[in-house]
């Protein structure tokens, strides 16, 4: 599909906490969920289904964009359809938009962008790409009914998590009785669990790295067999201990170019 369809094929589809306590385990709202019974005939279908398995399967479908040995559903659980799991659901309807680190008005292209950069420590994808058309399907699909412009209901977002001081000491507990066994004690990860630090994890830049970030995640999330089990106070000192090793770092001037097209290509 041709990068100018993008627009038109997105439009389609759109058209068609700071927390102090210990919340229960359940889900603020209902997930969503993919309907493949509503998918579009034709190549467009084929395209949602595709970004659904990228998302799933990031490093073996994106292998030339992907250093770090992750998958896009490690931060977007349930391919991006749980509430604070990094949900995908309205979120094609709030683009474009201004982006305070990019100092720019920015697209769900570039956004996408930003996660093979930061989270995947990678590179992007050309905007023309099956894959990232693939990706803005699967993301605008989940976004239709949403008005354009519209909030997504904030208790579908992360959680913030900011109360002050670590205590890394605990927080190295709650790791070693939690995590390290999906995670493993060196934070590298596994074929199935993603690692937490090391040259193979998210970089410096990704919004990961934010500790309030990660502790929200954590405290909805994980760990997988238990999520929601987590105090916050477990959450955001093990977010710390996590954010205490090394990872690599955002090479901010690193170049990216994505191939030339001939003007009969648009």
């Amino acid at each position: 599909m041709k990068r100018g369809l993008v627009a038109v094929f997105a439009a389609a589809f759109l058209a068609g906490c700071a927390s102090g306590g210990s919340q229960s385990a359940a889900s603020p709202v209902p997930q969503a969920t993919f309907d493949t019974a509503g998918l579009p005939p034709g190549e467009p279908g084929v395209l949602i289904r595709y970004g659904r398995e990228i998302v799933n399967h990031t490093r073996a479908l994106m292998q030339p964009y992907v250093v770090a040995n992750m998958d896009c559903a490690a931060c977007h659980v349930d391919a991006g359809l749980r509430p604070r799991g990094g949900s995908f659901v309205g979120i094609a309807a709030q683009f474009p938009q201004w982006n305070k680190r990019a100092k720019r008005t920015i697209a769900l292209q570039d956004r996408l962008a930003e996660c093979f950069l930061y989270s995947m420590n990678g590179r992007p994808p050309p905007y023309d790409s099956r894959e990232m058309i693939a990706l803005v399907s699967y993301i605008t699909y989940l976004s239709r009914g949403t008005p354009i412009g519209a909030k997504p209901d904030p208790q579908t977002r992360l959680a913030s998590i900011a109360l002050g001081t670590p205590n890394l000491k605990h927080g190295s507990d709650v790791y070693a009785a939690k995590c390290s066994k999906c995670h493993l004690a060196s934070g590298g990860g596994t074929s199935i669990y993603p690692p937490l630090w090391g040259a193979k994890s998210f970089n410096a830049g990704a919004g990961m790295h934010r500790i309030t970030t990660m502790a929200g995640f954590v405290r909805y999330n994980m760990p997988q067999d238990a999520p929601g089990t987590l105090t916050d106070r477990e959450a955001y000192d093990v977010s710390a201990y996590v954010l205490g090793h090394a990872r690599p770092k955002f090479q901010r001037n690193r170049v990216v170019a994505f191939p030339a097209q001939p003007a009969k290509f648009f």
